[in-house]
This record gives structure tokens, C-alpha cells and sequence, in this order.
């Protein structure tokens, strides 16, 4: 049949049938085809040194992809601090590469591709990493990762308030100066303590919705809400072995930052990976 050239009603109307499926697509993903969160196991420290030690073998079975995949974030890293050390935004620095960890599972998430299609035998490359962008996971994916982005919008304000309250709301001097107001001045130390312990509530809420979620999004359609559920109702069974393994990434990803946040190239891909298996020794997988 020959094909004419439609009228411009015509295109209106392919248009938004087209935005009324896609739409109607990421309504669906959204929602999930899991009605509940399923069974979760009870987790041990063995658990983690597995999961750690599977974590690594990806990492080196699959290096050259995953640094390929994560050279941005070194670069942002960097990028970051050189902004700080403007003397306005240096109070900022600490926060900033702190908060920065808030949103590791986001970045995270093609790892978890990788280490999911090398399990199922398949070839992992940096292609599978980026194939969850075409995926109709990628609508929930985008979701939580805006919740991310939302505690890390205020975690910054929350640093910024307890500076100002402080320290602030002057800026400091200089370096040296700033840091030698921190370490020996009893509004440094309070400035320590407070941020530190907000931080950790932070950190804490980041890791309890995070840490199951998306990898089970990645691995079965279940729906924002579902996955969140799971990764709440897994750290809820096992409170300990979830505390101990934020600790764990906390001061991985602390040593990631030396030197200028390149230890993150390495850090960051075993952490990724090890997460995917930790999901898979705490969530059983389906029938």
C-alpha cells in the first residue's frame, strides 16, 4: 500500500496516542508487577565476606569496563573540591564529598546490570551496564534516585544550617585557618558532632531504602514501592549485618576519596557488585 503524508490532525493524533502509551508504560513500571515484599533471610557476617569477596571477582573479571563505566565520578569528585575551596564554600567540602556517597546506588545501578548477566552466564560489558537505560526499569529507577537526590538537597541544607549556627555565617579566612578553628575551638567541635551525627541519620535512611531496592528493581518488576519495602523489611530483620555493612561502605568510601577521590575507581565498582550479591543472599530469588 502506498503511504501518503499525513495531515497535521493526523500527526497530533499519532503524537499523543504515542505520549498516552509511554505514559501509561511508566505508570506500570512505577506500580510493578509484585504485589508484596517477598521472603527475606536472615543475614550473617559470612554473608558480607561473600558478598564482598563475589564483589571483587566481578570487578576484576570485568575492570576495564568498570572503570570505563565509573571515570565520571572521579572527575565530579574533583570537580566538587575545587569548587569548595573557594572560601565561601569551604565549610561545604566535608558535606559536599559526604553527601556525594548518597548517591552512589543510583550510579551503582549498571553494576548491578553486570554482575546480573554474568551470573546468568551472559556476556557483561559496559553495554550491559548502560542497557537498563532502555529498560522499563529505568522509570522506577529514575524515581528513587530523585528521592536520593532529595535527602542530598537536604542534607546540604542541614550542613549549612549547623555552619551557620556554629562557626558561620562568615566564611572562613583561610584553609588553615578554618581547619585550625575546627580542630581546636569548642564551635568546631560542635560543628563536628552535629554534622557528624546528622550525617549519620542521613546515611542511615539512605541505606535502609536503598540497599535492597534497587538491585530487586533491576531484578524483577516490582514497582518503586514494593522495592523499598523490601530493602526496609530486610534491614528490619537483620539490623546488625545492615549496620555493620554501612559502616563498611562508609569507611570505603572515605578511603575512596584519597587521593583526589581516585580511590573511588576502585572502591565504588567492588561495592556495586558486592551489593548484588548481598541482595541475592538476602532476597530469595523467584521460582
Amino acid at each position: 500500500m502506498t503511504r501518503t503524508i499525513g495531515n497535521p490532525l493526523s500527526w497530533m493524533a499519532d503524537a499523543a496516542f504515542g505520549v498516552g502509551r509511554t505514559a501509561g508504560e511508566a505508570t506500570e513500571a512505577l506500580r510493578g508487577t509484585v504485589t508484596a515484599p517477598p521472603d527475606v533471610r536472615h543475614l550473617t557476617i559470612q554473608d558480607l565476606r561473600v558478598a564482598l569477596r563475589k564483589g571483587v571477582d566481578d570487578f576484576t573479571s570485568l575492570r576495564s569496563d568498570v572503570i570505563f563505566l565509573i571515570a565520571i565520578y572521579p572527575i565530579i569528585g574533583i570537580a566538587l573540591a575545587l569548587v569548595a575551596f573557594h572560601m565561601a564554600r569551604l565549610p561545604m567540602l566535608f558535606p559536599l564529598a559526604a553527601g556525594f556517597t548518597l548517591l552512589g546506588p543510583v550510579v551503582a545501578t549498571g553494576l548491578y546490570e553486570m554482575s546480573r548477566q554474568r551470573e546468568a552466564g551472559g556476556q557483561a560489558g559496559w553495554g550491559a551496564a548502560f542497557s537498563v537505560m532502555t529498560a522499563p526499569v529505568i522509570v522506577p529507577v529514575l524515581v528513587l534516585g530523585l528521592v536520593l537526590m532529595g535527602l542530598f538537597i537536604a542534607w546540604m541544607f542541614a550542613a549549612s544550617l549547623i555552619y551557620n549556627v556554629t562557626l558561620g555565617p562568615q566564611p572562613p579566612a583561610s584553609v588553615s585557618g578554618f581547619i585550625g578553628e575546627v580542630l581546636t575551638t569548642a564551635p568546631g567541635w560542635a560543628m563536628t558532632v552535629l554534622g557528624m551525627g546528622v550525617g549519620a541519620v542521613f546515611a542511615g535512611a539512605v541505606l535502609v531504602l536503598s540497599l535492597i531496592s534497587f538491585p530487586m528493581l533491576i531484578d524483577r518488576r516490582a514497582g518503586v514501592t514494593v522495592a523499598v519495602l523490601t530493602s526496609v523489611k530486610v534491614a528490619r530483620e537483620n539490623p546488625r549485618i545492615v549496620a555493620t555493612w554501612g559502616l563498611l561502605v562508609a569507611v570505603a568510601m572515605v578511603l575512596g576519596t584519597l587521593p583526589a577521590f581516585l580511590g573511588l575507581v576502585i572502591i565504588l565498582p567492588v561495592l556495586g557488585h558486592a551489593t548484588w550479591h548481598l541482595y541475592r543472599a538476602a532476597v530469595p530469588a523467584e521460582a
